[in-house]
């Protein structure tokens, strides 16, 4: 066998972690599921600052609503995979423009303005309305609560999300524009989807393969903004 092959090991071959006294049994879960993931070694081999970015990447092939010249927000933007994608599709900077924002620090993106700011601070919204100069064309969001453990309120925590960053759309969004955001399977019923639904032409849920196949979050996708609100 050569040196690549012993280095890269026999194919389906999985990494393991051996376990420490310093490691718990999560920890070394969750690093084994990074170490055998395609799309994190994707991730460093294209430069991408996280897997997260071919989740937007695969949503926006199917549907093409990053167009050129747009004007996108993205909310919980660090570690900055989907603000790669965005800046790149839209022509930022140049054609469109690309602001971001996370409660996290994040490395600088070529293309793109980031506010290091929770999103549920009072100022945050006035912040990026600022930031964009005028209506945006898509707002994205990948923002994720901290867990707790506790699966009930875990869930009311990212339905409180998805549900300031729709209000945060429908006041800037221009008439047509988009709303791209992470919700949990089953967390996106009742008066949220019925609102969504009445605000934009088409409402619809998407599970791109590079989202886990055990995770339970979607992505739902509004397009078609009715408009009358954005300033």
């Amino acid at each position: 066998m050569s040196e690549r092959g012993k280095r890269a090991g026999p194919r389906g071959l999985k990494v393991r972690v051996r376990s420490g006294k310093s490691r718990s049994q999560s920890s070394r879960s969750w690093l084994e599921r990074q170490l055998n993931d395609p799309y994190v070694a994707r991730a460093k081999r294209e430069g991408f600052r996280s897997r997260a970015a071919y989740k937007l990447a695969e949503i926006d092939d199917k549907t093409r609503f990053l167009k050129k010249g747009a004007r996108v927000v993205d909310l919980g933007a660090a570690p900055g995979g989907w603000s790669q994608v965005a800046a790149k599709r839209v022509g930022a900077p140049g054609e469109g423009r690309v602001v971001a924002i996370d409660l996290l620090a994040m490395d600088a993106v070529p293309g793109v303005d980031f506010a290091q700011l929770d999103f549920l601070d009072p100022a945050a919204p006035e912040i990026l309305k600022a930031m964009l100069g005028g209506p945006a064309d898509v707002v994205l969001s990948d923002m994720a609560a901290n867990a707790t453990g506790h699966r009930k309120t875990d869930h009311l925590k990212i339905v409180a999300l998805v549900e300031a960053a729709a209000d945060f759309a429908r006041e800037v969004l221009a008439p047509g524009g988009a709303f791209l955001a992470k919700v949990l399977q089953g967390g996106t019923e009742g008066a949220l989807l019925v609102s969504l639904k009445r605000d934009f032409a088409s409402v619809k849920h998407m599970k791109p393969a590079a989202s886990r196949a055990d995770s339970a979050e979607l992505y739902l996708l509004a397009t078609g903004f009715r408009g009358g609100r954005a300033p």
